[in-house]
């Protein structure tokens, strides 16, 4: 246990940290000069940031066209406009689906529906670290209008079936929300061939972006209502807001600097390659959890991630406990609790929570060795107390 160790940051599945310097230049740079917007400036000297934004996410993920990504705050942003949009043109009282996998960035605003609306909500359960497609097929009701489902989980790192999942909802006429705030960025993603309605993201995770600014893309703009209005720049005689795409869904001023950091970042990523990226996770994690298994009395709740994110606990001891360790002794950043994540922590840890790594593109494979070390000398020394006399 070093004094003053360095910082060795593995909270990335909350924000990315450290943000390769092109993301930081660019922040700086958009803030250098005036802010240019079509429609809001009469200047020329800025760039295009909104449009740059745009289009990077549009490669990145293969969503066509740009004009169908929207920008939001972030994915809770995102899921909220979506989720509440689409349910503002349902009848009252119509079957909606989830998953016990969820974040809470989905599952508070559909309990919020049922409470103010009464929309039957049903919570379909997963097992190991996945929602079977049979159980989706099972749940669906004649009037089942919406399911809702993350694309990977923020603590077990399991990658959801979404594309047999969303043929499924789609041949009985269910729309499809998909939250992809864990993977964009770390694992291929091709809208063009996922059968998903909208995909929501955010920028401060696998994006390299900033906290501030997310998005969503959207397949049919018509599904969804409207729930934001104001300025856009663009129809100002009107007093209805635009229907046209993106600004039927973009209202304000937006993050300038967020979707300046946000295209560099893209750009950062499909420079390295996706495919690069999620091999190396892979490789990471793996040798994280083979050398967490070697103590035995430290439970990993996914041996098999595809995120780069490793859960566990470490028998006799509280999962806060270990990272105020990790944290204190060893310069260790990790994250600790439920994760807003509060049924699938109920289902693998009976709610108590859990100690979580998660790596980035930019982690080490020396930070990787210092964190299984760290890990395995606590468990190690509880090991010892629990077993002596």
């Amino acid at each position: 246990m070093a004094r003053n160790p360095p910082i060795i940051y593995l909270n990335n599945a909350a924000t990315t940290w450290p943000k390769p310097p092109d993301v930081l230049e660019a922040a700086r740079r958009s803030l250098a000069l005036p802010v240019f917007g079509s429609g809001r400036t009469t200047g020329s000297q800025g760039e295009d940031y909104i449009t740059l934004a745009r289009e990077a996410l549009s490669r990145l993920l293969a969503a066509d066209p740009p004009e169908h990504v929207v920008f939001t705050q972030n994915a809770t942003d995102s899921l909220n406009l979506l989720i509440q949009g689409f349910l503002a043109g349902q009848e009252a009282g119509c079957h909606v689906l989830t998953t016990a996998l969820e974040h809470n960035s989905v599952l508070r605003p559909l309990h919020e529906w049922e409470r103010q609306h009464g929309i039957r909500l049903t919570i379909i359960p997963f097992e190991g670290c996945f929602v079977s497609p049979a159980a989706v097929r099972a749940a669906i009701e004649p009037d089942t209008r919406l399911m809702v489902m993350n694309h990977g989980s923020n603590v077990l790192g399991s990658v959801q079936e979404i594309a047999r999942i969303g043929e499924i909802l789609h041949d009985h006429g269910v729309y499809f929300i998909v939250d992809g705030a864990q993977t964009a960025g770390h694992i291929p993603v091709n809208l063009r061939e996922l059968p998903v309605d909208a995909y929501a993201f955010t920028g401060h995770k696998g994006l390299f972006g900033l906290p501030g600014v997310g998005g969503f893309y959207l397949r049919d703009p018509e599904a969804i209502a409207p729930i934001r209005f104001g300025g856009t720049g663009t129809d100002s005689f009107s007093l209805l807001h635009p229907r046209e795409m993106p600004e039927r869904f973009e209202a304000g001023t937006h993050n300038y600097p967020g979707l300046a950091a946000l295209a560099a970042g893209v750009d950062y990523i499909m420079s390295a390659g996706v495919e690069a990226i999620a091999a190396k996770a892979e490789r990471q994690t793996g040798y994280l959890i083979g050398e967490l298994r070697k103590a035995p009395n430290i439970t990993i709740y996914n041996d098999r991630p595809s995120l780069p994110i490793v859960s566990f606990n470490i028998q006799g001891m509280e999962n806060d406990d270990v990272g105020f360790i990790l944290a204190r002794g060893y310069g260790i950043i990790a994250r600790t609790g439920i994760h807003c994540a509060p049924l699938m922590h109920r289902a693998i840890d009976g709610g108590v929570g859990c100690v979580r790594l998660s790596l980035s593109w930019l982690t080490t494979d020396d930070e990787c060795r210092i964190a299984a070390e760290a890990v395995r000398e606590i468990a190690d020394n509880a090991y010892s107390q629990v077993s002596s006399p």
